[in-house]
């Protein structure tokens, strides 16, 4: 297995069936939580540029020649948009002290909303996924992370009355 396959495809988790977008979200968050564990938010923030970089080079070289711009194998933007989605929970979790584990409802709905959006691609995420390159197929789930994470902050705030419901 070459390099770019390796990365592209998360150590092959790419392969699994049904649904390895799915399999790649589910395969980021043991990850986040190892790096959120071993170095907080920001090891876990380096980490997402880390990935986000990896992947597209990797998908790059994955892609170059073929008519599949985005083949279902390649996961690491699942990955990179997963990371993103779960900032929303390490964030606050570091920087209040809070074991992040403690915040499991955060960690559902992270992974819940990030799948909604990487399926449904409305908006900007379906714009991302469009432009047909290997910087669209990262671009698309790291939109897909940031939704889900907003998506994770306000139903934080509805759960903790801090929006007033």
């Amino acid at each position: 297995m070459t390099l770019a396959r390796l990365i592209g495809t998360v150590g092959g988790i790419g392969y699994l069936r049904p649904a390895p977008g799915t399999w790649g979200s589910l395969a980021a968050l043991p990850l986040a939580l190892a790096l959120h564990l071993l170095g907080g938010f920001p090891l876990l923030a380096v980490a997402t540029v880390a990935v986000f970089a990896a992947g597209a080079w990797a998908t790059g070289v994955m892609t170059a020649g073929q008519d599949d711009h985005d083949p279902s194998e390649i996961v690491v933007d699942e990955v990179a948009g997963q990371f993103i989605a779960i900032w929303a929970v390490s964030y606050p979790a570091w920087a209040h002290d809070i074991a992040v584990t403690a915040l499991w409802p955060g960690w559902i709905a992270a992974f819940l909303l990030f799948r909604l959006f990487d399926i449904t691609k409305p908006g900007p995420i379906g714009w991302a996924d469009r432009r047909g390159d290997p910087l669209g197929v990262m671009l698309d789930d790291v939109i897909a992370g940031v939704f889900a994470a907003v998506g994770v902050l306000i139903l934080a705030g509805i759960a903790h009355g801090v929006l007033g419901l």
